[in-house]
């Protein structure tokens, strides 16, 4: 049995724990500290919505975190998902896929007009969920640019 519940203080262990596999996924060193510190942030600082499958005994199975953000060409409230992950034990029992309908259903309550998602090319399992769910990829003369600001770990957190 899956239960998806919204993230708070009390389960930022669990939280974190996968998050610091998240980015291990993404070839980033292990980091726990990091993880804690930068998930403890968000929560306490209501900067993102954390949604988290738990089983029954609330040991944490996958999340999906959602950034609220704007369109300003569309002049709307859209959600920037930037994370999704589901332990590795726990994937194809569709779990990732309950996580991205809670995702989808905070979305129409917070009022937002959209999800916007980027994966990694290589993320197949990844983009076939996205689009079984309906998720469009968006072929436009757009590119991507990043620009670091400050050394990595440096800004605020």
């Amino acid at each position: 049995m899956v239960n998806i519940v919204t993230a708070t203080q009390r389960h930022i262990e669990g939280v974190a724990h996968l998050f610091d596999l998240y980015r291990q996924f993404y070839e980033c060193d292990p980091d726990l500290e990091l993880a804690t510190r930068f998930i403890a942030t968000r929560i306490r600082n209501n900067e993102s919505t954390i949604f988290l499958a738990e089983r029954e005994d609330s040991s944490a199975m996958g999340f999906v975190q959602l950034y609220p953000s704007f369109c300003s060409v569309e002049a709307v409230k859209i959600l920037i998902l930037h994370d999704l992950f589901v332990e590795s034990s726990y994937r194809r029992s569709g779990i990732g896929e309950a996580l991205m309908k809670r995702a989808t259903a905070h979305a129409r309550e917070c009022g937002a007009l959209r999800i916007d998602l980027l994966t990694a090319k290589t993320n197949e399992p990844g983009q076939a969920l996205y689009e079984r769910l309906g998720y469009q990829k968006v072929l436009r003369d757009f590119f991507a640019y990043s620009l670091q600001v400050s050394a990595a770990g440096a800004g605020p957190r």
